[in-house]
């Protein structure tokens, strides 16, 4: 049977699998399976069984666990109050006012999760009311709650980086660092979007609080300050080569353990839920990277990505038309998996054909993660759209609309780091140790 045949069938037996509800990771080990027993001569058992422990039994994943403990922690203190307390003096007399506050809020709150869902839930978990009480729009709360809760994917530390590393046998550290410059360029693209916005329609945005005296705003932000000092040592350590990630997330449970007993939010209670609910997510996406491993091993034994790569090759695309085509192909298949999902699948098949083509791989992981940030607020299954459903009850698709100009900024972020790739590469150069 043709090698690109043998692709066909094991893609059309994976939605098949996908969409009749199986987990992701069990439908990654049966196509691994059913590719090396009915393709191959190669014996399945061993294959599994050493594919899946070697993929597990790795240094690089070590500051997983660690990074989401940290942001489980921080969930469950009183951040988010103090947040959007801390900020909102500052930002009340900015074109668009308090809509500000979720945006900067996001991103401050991404650099301590590493999760979008987690960061578009504690933000809006604590905005949506104040900002409802005090007459914004749902349109703007929610269309700002879902374009910046996306940071949550790019800002260090980012979970989805430390997969994608680990699946591209990169350093995480470059990564994390790779992340700073075009996480603060979405943050200033959103934040300059919303100013312009609220100028031009100066009658749908409401009155601005009364001014409070310079001291009372110091006194409101004194919360904030611990935690821009734990992101500051966190990514700074890493930065300058003083502590791996793996350390630096070490250092990270720590102070953020400190923080939560410090503001009174810390309990036995609360600290079991961010153990269970740090081993919960760690163990799905490990196990989903244990299917991925196998699914590639399978995939390199069928030869499909080798058959694949050249057959891309043969087509003569130029770089930028390889990039367009996959940023097509991330957004649809986003519309139907997660992040992760997206990004452990399509990196076995994927990074042959983009090596192929001479693109950094270090830049693609950054390309990759804004593209997968555009499906997180994609229906049907952008998982910012579900968070903020279910803080709201609003209707999915509305919420859609909303988030609709910040898909189309993350968009033309993707391809200003396309034509301007060292945003990307130019902090990691910089880095010591």
């Amino acid at each position: 049977m043709d090698v690109l045949q043998i692709g066909l069938i094991l893609m059309g037996l994976l939605f098949l699998f996908l969409g009749a509800g199986l987990w992701v990771a069990l439908a990654l080990f049966a196509i691994g399976v059913f590719a090396i027993d009915v393709f191959t001569s190669a014996q399945t058992g061993p294959i599994i069984a050493t594919t899946a422990w070697s993929s597990l039994a790795t240094w690089s994943l070590a500051p997983l666990p660690l990074f989401i403990w940290m942001g489980e922690i921080l969930f469950r203190s009183r951040l988010s109050e103090d947040m959007f307390t801390g900020l909102a003096p500052w930002l009340n007399k900015l074109p668009g006012r308090l809509l500000h506050v979720n945006i900067l809020g996001c991103g401050i709150f991404a650099a301590v999760s590493g999760s979008s869902a987690a960061t578009a839930a504690t933000i809006g978990r604590m905005s949506i009311p104040e900002l409802r009480k005090q007459g914004y729009a749902d349109s703007l709360i929610l269309g700002t709650l879902a374009g910046s809760g996306t940071l949550g994917l790019l800002i260090p530390p980012s979970i989805i980086l430390i997969v994608y590393g680990v699946s591209a046998e990169l350093s995480i550290a470059r990564l994390f660092i790779a992340g700073v410059i075009p996480g603060v360029m979405l943050i200033i693209m959103f934040m300059s979007f919303v100013g312009i916005w609220a100028t031009i329609n100066k009658d749908k945005m409401p009155e601005a609080a009364p001014s409070i005296p310079f001291a009372e705003k110091i006194r409101a932000s004194g919360r904030l300050i611990p935690v821009i000092v734990l992101i500051a040592a966190v990514i700074g350590s890493i930065y300058g080569g003083v502590a791996t990630p793996t350390e630096a997330a070490a250092f990270g449970v720590v102070g953020a353990l400190i923080l939560s007993a410090l503001s009174g939010s810390l309990s036995k209670e609360s600290l079991l839920d961010g153990i269970m609910g740090a081993t919960r997510t760690s163990c799905m996406i490990c196990f989903i990277l244990a299917g991925a491993a196998v699914l590639t091993v399978a995939m390199g034994f069928t030869g499909v990505p080798r058959e694949l790569a050249a057959w891309i090759a043969q087509m003569e695309l130029s770089p930028y038309a390889l990039l367009g085509a996959l940023t097509i192909f991330f957004i649809v298949l986003g519309c139907f998996l997660d992040g992760i999902s997206v990004v452990v699948l399509t990196t076995s098949v994927i990074l042959p054909m983009v090596q192929a083509a001479g693109i950094d791989l270090l830049w693609f992981g950054i390309y990759v993660v804004l593209v997968v940030e555009m499906s997180q607020i994609t229906p049907p299954v952008g998982f910012n759209l579900f968070v903020l459903q279910g803080l709201t009850g609003k209707n999915l698709f509305k919420i859609a609309v909303a988030a609709l100009p910040f898909f189309f900024l993350l968009l033309f972020a993707a391809l200003l780091i396309t034509v301007f790739p060292g945003i990307v590469t130019w902090l990691p150069t910089q880095m010591s140790g």
